[in-house]
């Protein structure tokens, strides 16, 4: 988290505070000794700065107030005889002084006892050692105005390489817990820690032309072995390395400060290499020779079976031993076993049961449609108390999902993560930028062109002044805005401004000031220093005090600015940002999950949007290009693609309904068109299909169960093709099968439903059951899919054996009395009367019988038929594995969409992934010692602590995506709690923020290890967490942590919950968003485990050990949590789909395990085949093509069931002639009542907007259609002339007593 004036604080800490030491001295004197003397002591000038005074004498010694004030840091001037008399060049004053601000500096450095240490005895060594002479030479001297005395004005300070390098090396990698970043970025000036070497930092800390806290030049000069002379001793302190101790009471750096005392890192994870043959994908490999075994035994089995001299193979021979016209029907049943048996009178009874049935719906046709009416209506009342979900994440995610309960434990505790309003911005036609400095040239991207910098101020302007609508507050942002810095000790009349808003922007580095960025300046060596100059400094340290944004903290330049990383690399690599592509500006908005209380947000984001549109549209740019996005966006975006899809989706059924409403009719000859057409039966026939779907939703309206709006998009289209298949079928059949003698045309009806009816029952329950199974899905989507599609189902089968039977035997009754269809009012001419046939076999269906059904038959083209479509199989399962998991942003939004091309930015320009909390639960007494070492990460701290892995993982970002070191309050907390000038109170003990002069300090006791003990750390962490930080108190932990840390009402334990912050490396695909929460859910299990281990060896209860608990978060993870176990899920929907298919038709079809084989062998085909086509054409695997291949399985009963059935109960002699007859039967009303119904609906939505409808409706719509019309229509029929269920003896036996009864009551009737 950025705090203001910190690099204020870390100079004066570091630099000015041993610079300002060397002048608190006394009076010059001079000496002609050899030996090494003092170059200064005491102060000759104080304006504007502090200078010592020219001093060549001895040292003096020092008293025993002076003695004491030494051995705090610089003990080993000490003389080894306590007798002896201490020399130095430093007295009372000047070590008080030191003592003093040193002090400030250890609260950043001491969490690294070895730097802490080779810095404070390098600064003990040059202010006081008394052979200063040895290693410092005076350069340059002045006379003081007000004294008149010689001061030292420059100094060359000899310094051996070995501490020169050692010391940078001890504290390079220190970190500042608050911000994650390292000490050196805010103690090595213009160079951050990135781009910091050990002359850069020495030579920045005595560098007074650049940095205004150094009172006069000091000239650094390592010096090595070659380099020296007899004149000069260069200064060689001792150097502790940071992982050793710096004595036998300190402990060694901690591992998150140095990198060597980190213990060695678990191996990695083996990489999973890709699956590889020869060269050759290992899938494709092994699929090939399997196909080539399979084809080649099913060949040689093919041709085995053949008769040789007939040349006909012996699966044309009959199913029974003799010719069944010579059995006795006695014998027949005498042979059957059991389960034929069952079967039989399975078939049997529902065959007389649906004839009974539709015998009665027939005759009371108006009853019956009545009836219908008022169940749908009572039903359809339901929609008024129907709940649609459109929150995406009650829509994904299972409230039962580990991500839906960590989030809403994440803000409960926390709050809900704040809004984003980000607009990305790129140049055009601006060449990049040539800039000459003292230090080389450096080249700029084209975004840092003056011109168009200032032209994103205007943008930024116009943002920062929208006014709401009805209101003339021109900073109307103030109020909503997310202001970590916003003390609520404001006084009363003290108003918001949107200064205090987060704001990240370029122009943070000049305080949104024109005149700052149009400074001009010459450096020493003539060379321009303009606005280039100043964000290189910035970019180096964000921290420095001149680059602080208005708001107080800092600007993120990963954050603030776009496209500067290269590919493969991340932030950890010493990014360089003026490569950088594009400027981003964020500004944070706060939220709330309330939506009542966001009111003043969302019209302000409202107003937010058109102000960019009219920049986008109107303000005519030629040298910018703008994407931008707010948080309401997405929501907005999908609500106006929903209605501008409701049309494509509206001509898509309008297609169909015409198509059936159409085909339904068989006109023979043009003067009976309007008689034999059934436009109105088809029509009944799509409002039974609407109103199943109504009914349905009404039905879970009153159950309470929410609907999603893939409901009503995809649902009408899955009963659509279910249902009109049925209503071909039942039409054509009736048709097709002539009225028998003396029989009405309600008994004919009913007969034909005893006849279809049956495989319509199967079909209908298997679909209904399979979907109702898919309800056990844990995704809310899934779920309320399956349940609303298996219900419409369900009463689309009542509707249609009821209304639609009555709305059929209407209709006979109007063709039969000559009647038009529609205008049934009218009747057609007495001579169009006898041109009535009795039956009609349609062109489709002739084509079947005559052409296509025997040429499918034919030996030779089965054969060919089962060697294609079992290497198709082999094929799609070579591919499944390559699916793509995920779903991309932009496929969600309509092509017309500003949000698709600030996705498309976001993708190119994007170079820090989102922030990560690592969040650990309630259950730590965090007084108690034991257990800061759990999480802390500096001295004293568990080498394995929470923070400590955090770290650790950060250094390896490659795997846990994990891009920076995480923010610790409890590191922070220990470093405030030192710092006297940092708490306050009042007089009643209670808080007051630091800058407040007229409140006391705080009393805190500290145990050994300087931590507040129990009592004291449980008082003061609330002050710490209310304080804000400033230039004399960086470690106030109000901006980074008020809202990371809960506070109890409990006098033994203050704390309760805390997160740590990080942030995610670059995340752009939807495969780099799963495996962040997967590698995130890694680290933070291991960091689970480990405390658990050391709770347990310290005795503590398990009930009390299971309390604790760490886990992620990220906004991210709810949505992308389902792509962790997407093909699990997959393939457990698909299973328990298929098996209940299974089970249904195996029960239904009178325990017939042949058929149930068939269509299970079937449907699993064609669902890995729809595979291979997402893989082929580029379809992901995610929730919505889950849900397309739940109603595919769906789907497929239709193509296969049908067909199935009729081949079970045809009396053909071979297998071959009852798939042909099957064929025959149903073949032209399946491809007439699936595939032609569908097929123009389909292309229509080809042409929507949504590029969801596009990818996940039309291609996965086309593919279902057309391979399933392939299987059921191609292999299927094939297929069971192969292995299809021999013939049923005792229907065979049924089947002979039922012709005979029919011979004879026809011969006695003629």
């Amino acid at each position: 988290m950025s705090i203001r004036f910190k690099t204020n604080l870390i100079n004066f800490i570091l630099i000015l505070g041993f610079s300002l030491v060397f002048g608190q001295a006394t009076t010059t004197t001079s000496s002609t000794d050899n030996e090494g003397h003092c170059v200064w002591r005491g102060i000759c000038a104080t304006d504007p700065q502090k200078k010592n005074c020219a001093y060549d004498g001895k040292a003096l010694p020092l008293d025993k107030e002076g003695i004491t004030e030494l051995q705090e840091w610089c003990s080993h001037l000490m003389p080894n005889s306590n007798n002896s008399t201490v020399l130095t060049c430093c007295d009372i004053e000047q070590l008080k002084e030191f003592n003093s601000q040193i002090k400030l500096a250890a609260a950043i450095l001491n969490r690294c006892p070895s730097c802490m240490k080779n810095l404070a005895r390098h600064i003990c060594d040059f202010t006081c050692s008394p052979h200063q002479s040895d290693f410092i030479k005076v350069k340059k001297t002045g006379i003081s105005e007000d004294t008149n005395k010689t001061y030292v004005d420059e100094i060359d300070i000899y310094i051996t390489e070995k501490y020169f390098n050692g010391t940078y090396d001890s504290c390079k990698n220190v970190i500042y817990p608050s911000s994650g970043q390292l000490a050196l970025d805010l103690m090595c000036g213009s160079w951050g820690a990135s781009k910091c070497s050990p002359a850069r930092w020495f030579g920045y800390m005595g560098d007074a032309v650049n940095n205004p806290f150094v009172p006069f030049q000091i000239n650094y000069l390592p010096q090595d072995s070659s380099s020296r002379n007899d004149d000069i001793k260069p200064l060689d302190s001792k150097v502790v390395p940071c992982n050793q101790p710096v004595d036998d009471k300190t402990p060694a750096c901690s591992c998150v400060d140095c990198q060597a005392s980190c213990p060695k890192p678990p191996p990695p994870d083996p990489v999973v290499r890709p699956f590889i043959i020869w060269g050759f994908d290992g899938y494709a490999v092994v699929m090939f020779f399997i196909f080539l075994l399979g084809s080649l035994i099913f060949i040689m089995g093919a041709g085995c079976c053949s008769t040789s001299e007939t040349g006909q193979s012996s699966e044309n021979d009959q199913e029974l031993t003799t010719h069944p016209s010579a059995i006795v029907d006695n014998e027949l049943g005498e042979e059957s076993g059991y389960f034929e048996k069952l079967g039989a009178k399975t078939e049997h009874v529902l065959e007389q049961f649906f004839t009974a049935w539709g015998t009665w719906c027939a005759n009371n046709p108006w009853k019956v449609l009545l009836l219908g009416c008022i169940f749908i209506a009572s039903l359809g009342f339901g929609l008024l108390f129907l709940n649609v979900t459109t929150d995406p994440v009650q829509l994904w995610a299972s409230p039962h999902s580990r991500s839906r309960i960590e989030r809403e434990y994440f803000d409960t505790h926390f709050g809900p993560f704040y809004r984003i309003e980000q607009i990305i911005i790129t140049t055009k036609d601006i060449a990049p930028i040539v800039h000459n400095t003292s230090n080389g040239i450096v080249h700029f991207g084209p975004v840092f062109n003056d011109t168009f910098l200032l032209k994103v101020r205007e943008i930024q302007e116009s943002i920062k002044s929208i006014k709401l609508q009805n209101s003339d507050d021109d900073e109307a942002l103030s109020k909503i805005c997310y202001a970590p810095l916003r003390s609520q000790y404001f006084e009363e009349d003290q108003s918001q401004s949107v200064n205090d808003c987060v704001i990240q922007s370029v122009w943070g580095y000049f305080k949104d000031d024109i005149d700052t960025f149009e400074e001009i300046d010459t450096d020493s060596e003539g060379y321009t220093i303009n606005y280039l100059d100043h964000l290189l400094q910035c970019f180096n340290n964000p921290y420095n005090p001149d680059c602080l944004a208005p708001y107080g903290g800092i600007v993120d330049p990963a954050v603030a600015f776009g496209g500067f990383l290269k590919p493969g690399d991340t932030l950890s690599k010493n990014p360089n940002y003026e490569n950088a592509t594009s400027v981003i500006l964020t500004f944070l908005v706060n939220n709330n999950h309330d939506k009542t209380k966001l009111n003043d947000t969302l019209n302000w984001e409202e107003m937010y949007v058109k102000v960019m549109k009219n920049w986008t549209t109107n303000a005519n740019i030629s040298f910018m290009d703008i994407a931008f996005t707010s948080e309401r966006s997405i929501e907005d975006e999908l609500y106006r693609e929903s209605k501008s899809d409701i049309s494509t989706i509206l001509v898509s059924y309008l297609l169909m309904f015409a198509y059936i409403a159409v085909s339904l009719g068989h006109v023979d000859v043009c003067n009976r068109a309007l008689i034999d057409s059934k436009i109105t039966l088809g029509m009944g026939g799509v409002i039974i299909v609407l109103a199943s779907v109504v009914a349905s939703g009404g039905f879970f309206g009153y159950i309470g169960v929410p609907a999603t709006l893939i409901i009503f998009e995809v649902i009408p289209f899955l009963v659509l093709a279910v249902g009109v298949d049925n209503i071909f079928i039942l039409v054509q059949t009736h048709q097709r099968d002539q009225k028998r003698p003396n029989e009405t045309h309600a008994e004919h009806i009913g007969r034909i439903l005893g006849k279809v009816g049956p495989s319509i029952l199967l079909s209908s329950i298997s679909e209904s059951t399979c979907f109702f199974l898919g309800g056990l899905s844990d995704m809310p989507a899934v779920k309320c899919f399956a349940l609303y599609a298996g219900m419409a189902l369900f009463f689309d089968f009542l509707l249609q054996i009821t209304c639609f039977v009555s709305l059929l035997a209407l209709d006979t009754q109007r063709q039969a009395e000559n009647r038009w269809d529609i205008l049934c009012f009218m009747r057609g001419s007495k001579k169009d009367s006898g041109q009535i046939t009795t039956s009609k076999e349609g062109v489709l269906y002739k084509f079947f019988k005559v052409i296509y059904v025997p040429f499918l038959m034919k030996k030779v083209v089965r054969i060919t038929v089962m060697v294609v479509f079992y290497g198709w199989l082999c094929s799609s399962i070579a591919v499944a594995p390559h699916i793509d998991i995920g779903l991309d942003q932009e496929l969600s939004m309509p092509k017309d969409s500003f949000v698709l091309k600030y996705f498309q930015y976001l993708q190119s320009y994007l170079s820090v992934g989102p922030p990560t909390y690592f969040v650990l639960k309630n259950g730590l007494n965090f007084s108690n010692t034991q257990d800061q070492n759990l999480i802390c990460g500096g001295l004293y701290c568990n080498s394995d602590s929470l923070y400590t892995q955090i770290y650790s993982s950060s250094k390896l970002p490659e795997t846990t995506f994990i891009a920076r070191p995480a923010s610790s309050w409890i590191d922070d907390y220990f470093d405030w709690s030192q710092l006297e000038q940092c708490c306050r109170q009042n007089s009643n003990g209670s808080f007051c923020p630091h800058s407040d002069g007229d409140c006391k300090p705080c009393s805190i006791s500290r145990n050994n290890i300087k931590r507040p003990i129990p009592k004291d750390f449980n008082k003061y962490v609330s002050f710490f967490l209310n304080d804000n930080p400033d230039e004399t108190c960086a470690k106030g932990g109000h901006a980074a942590y008020y809202s990371a840390v809960n506070l109890l009402e409990n006098k033994t334990q203050a704390v309760g919950a805390s997160y740590f912050m990080t942030y995610h490396t670059i995340l752009k695909t939807s495969s780099d968003y799963f495996e962040a929460l997967r590698a995130a859910r890694k680290v933070s299990a291991n960091i689970t485990k480990t405390i658990h281990a050391s709770m347990r060896l310290s005795g503590r209860p398990e009930s009390e050990i299971e309390n604790v608990e760490v886990f992620p978060y990220s906004v991210f993870y709810v949505f992308y949590e389902q792509y962790l176990t997407m093909w699990p899920d997959t393939v457990r929907s698909m299973g328990i789909s298929v098996l209940s298919i299974f089970i249904v038709t195996f029960l239904l079809m009178g325990f017939d395990i042949h058929s149930s084989i068939v269509v299970v062998i079937t449907i699993t085909m064609i669902v890995i085949n729809i595979g291979g086509l997402m893989y082929y054409w580029n379809i992901s695997l995610n929730a919505v093509s889950l849900v397309n291949l739940v109603m595919a399985v769906g789907i497929s009963v239709e193509f296969c069931s049908h067909l199935v059935h009729s081949f079970s109960v045809s009396m053909e002699e071979t297998k071959v002639k009852r798939s042909a007859d099957a064929l025959t039967k149903m073949g032209s009303s399946i491809f007439s009542g699936i595939t032609l119904t569908k097929f123009g609906g389909i292309l229509v939505l080809g042409f929507a907007q949504s590029q969801i409808f596009q990818v996940f409706y039309f291609r996965m719509y086309l593919g279902i259609v057309l391979f399933g019309a392939a299987h059921g229509l191609i292999f299927l029929p094939v297929l069971l002339s192969y292995i299809g269920a021999p013939i049923n003896k005792a229907k065979l036996a049924q089947y002979r007593r039922k012709a005979k009864e029919m011979q004879e009551t026809s011969l006695s009737t003629a």
